[in-house]
C-alpha cells in the first residue's frame, strides 16, 4: 500500500503529500461534485494545461490562469485573437505553451457551442455517469486507473463535438477533479466525504 498522511481525522491519498496548496486541494475540491458550467470549463482548460506536467506544477499557476484568461469566462476566451494569443505566450504566469493556449480558445468556442446544444456544459458531461458521482473504494493509489471505458467514451464524444487536448486520460483526470468518480482511497479522510460508505 502507497504511503499515507495522517490527519486529525484520518488519512489522506498519497498524491498531496509535502504541499500545502496540494493537501488543501486535496481537502477541499478533489472529489467534490461540481456542476457549475464555468467551474466546468476551468477544469477543462486546466486539465489540457496540465497533459505532460505535474497538476502541482498547474495548482501553483491557478490563481494567474485566472486573472489572464478573465476568470475562465469561455464567451470571452473564445474571442482571443492572434494578438491576445502572442501575449499569453509571453506570460510567464502561465504555461507558455501554444498548442494548449490555442487549445484553451478553441475548447471555449465549442464549450459554447454545448452550451447552446445541451443547455448547459454540465448537463451534457455528466449524462456520462447518469448524473451521479461512481463510488469507487480503493484502498491504494495503485489500484486508480489513468483511464476508464466511460472516460474513452468522453474522450471520443468531446472530441465529436470539436474540443481538442482531450483524451481519455486528460478525460479521467477532469472526472476525478470534478467529482464524477470519487477515486479518494478507502481509509482517506474525504472518501466519506465525497459520498463514499465509510
Amino acid at each position: 500500500m502507497s504511503k499515507v498522511e495522517r490527519v486529525t481525522d484520518g488519512i489522506r491519498c498519497s498524491w498531496c503529500h509535502g504541499d500545502e496548496l496540494y493537501r488543501e486541494y486535496h481537502d477541499q475540491e478533489w472529489g467534490v461534485p461540481c456542476r457549475n458550467d464555468d467551474q466546468l470549463f476551468e477544469f477543462l482548460v486546466l486539465e489540457g494545461a496540465q497533459a505532460g506536467l505535474s497538476w502541482i506544477t498547474v495548482l501553483r499557476k491557478r490563481e494567474h490562469y485566472r486573472k489572464v484568461f478573465e476568470g475562465f469566462d469561455p464567451c470571452k476566451v473564445a474571442q482571443y485573437g492572434p494578438e491576445k494569443v502572442e501575449e499569453l505566450l509571453h506570460n510567464p504566469g502561465i504555461i507558455r505553451n501554444k498548442l494548449k493556449v490555442n487549445s484553451a480558445i478553441h475548447n471555449a468556442k465549442a464549450y459554447l457551442k454545448v452550451q447552446e446544444k445541451y443547455g448547459s456544459f454540465s448537463r451534457f458531461i455528466w449524462s456520462f455517469v447518469d448524473g451521479e458521482t461512481i463510488q469507487n473504494h480503493f484502498t491504494s493509489m495503485a489500484e486508480v486507473p489513468a483511464s476508464t471505458e466511460i472516460s474513452e467514451r468522453m474522450s471520443k464524444a468531446l472530441k465529436k463535438e470539436g474540443f481538442n487536448f482531450v483524451g481519455p486520460t486528460i478525460c479521467y483526470a477532469f472526472m476525478q477533479a470534478t467529482g464524477m468518480v470519487n477515486d479518494h482511497i478507502t481509509s482517506c479522510h474525504r472518501h466519506k466525504a465525497c459520498g463514499g460508505v465509510g
